[in-house]
């Protein structure tokens, strides 16, 4: 409707940053009914991160985000994949277009956070542990993707190691903060930078590879391995900093 009627004038990002914020308020406990205020609470794990955590949660995420970008681009060279169809944002204003894919961003990163790595992840992890729990929480988005974005395996194996990586990130920081900053930045680049780029993407099979499929190849390879060792890293921090906090630890 806003797109319709007054595309100058952004108001519905206003209003779904409101909704958004209810939603939030209602899924950390907040209003009735009060009997189950507190494990929506619980459930929602938003719960500050130590610093350091928090920083080495960015900085794997961000790597991911790399690897992924490179994967998915390499994928679209390999085999033909639907992709995401988007809109024509060249009819709209600039500021317009940036406002509602950077509100889009952020309600989809907040959503599936809240609802997938916050309640699914987060009830699972305490029946059948973290690994498990992630990777059936991973299992259990597949379907969802595929609606969207087409049943293809390449796809579907593209979104399995996008719900890992944000998997992980809960995990290790039991908290869903950390995965809404890097989910949120990860939508913008894809929204803005990689899938308006997608139908122009040169097949291999049609046309071979050149130096920039190669590149593409490395990116995937190099960002991986470095977000491996990132998560490496931040295990060891929220390890160390929660035996600080233990008992024990006195």
């Amino acid at each position: 409707v806003n797109l319709l009627t007054s595309p100058t004038v952004p108001w519905a990002v206003v209003v779904m940053a409101f909704l958004l914020w209810v939603m939030w308020q209602y899924l950390g406990g907040m209003w009735w009914p009060r009997s189950t205020s507190r494990m929506r609470h619980r459930c929602l794990r938003a719960q500050p991160v130590p610093a350091p955590a928090f920083a080495w949660a960015l900085v794997a995420g961000g790597l991911s985000i790399i690897a992924l970008t490179g994967f998915w681009i390499v994928l679209l060279g390999l085999l033909k994949v639907h992709g995401n169809p988007l809109p024509d944002f060249s009819q709209y204003p600039v500021l317009t277009v940036a406002l509602v894919i950077g509100m889009a961003s952020l309600v989809a990163a907040t959503v599936e956070e809240a609802g997938f790595r916050g309640y699914v992840q987060g009830l699972l992890e305490d029946r059948v542990g973290g690994p498990l729990a992630i990777l059936i929480t991973a299992l259990v988005m597949e379907p969802g993707h595929g609606l969207t974005q087409g049943f293809a395996w390449p796809t579907m194996l593209f979104y399995l190691l996008v719900d890992v990586v944000f998997g992980t990130t809960a995990y290790l920081t039991n908290s869903i903060l950390p995965g809404i900053v890097i989910h949120t930045a990860g939508l913008v680049v894809f929204f803005s930078l990689i899938w308006p780029n997608d139908p122009a993407r040169r097949m291999v099979e049609d046309d071979g590879t050149d130096p920039w499929f190669w590149i593409r190849v490395a990116q995937t390879i190099v960002f991986g391995v470095l977000a491996v060792l990132g998560f490496h890293q931040l295990a060891r921090v929220t390890k160390s900093a929660r035996a600080s906090r233990s008992p024990t630890a006195d």
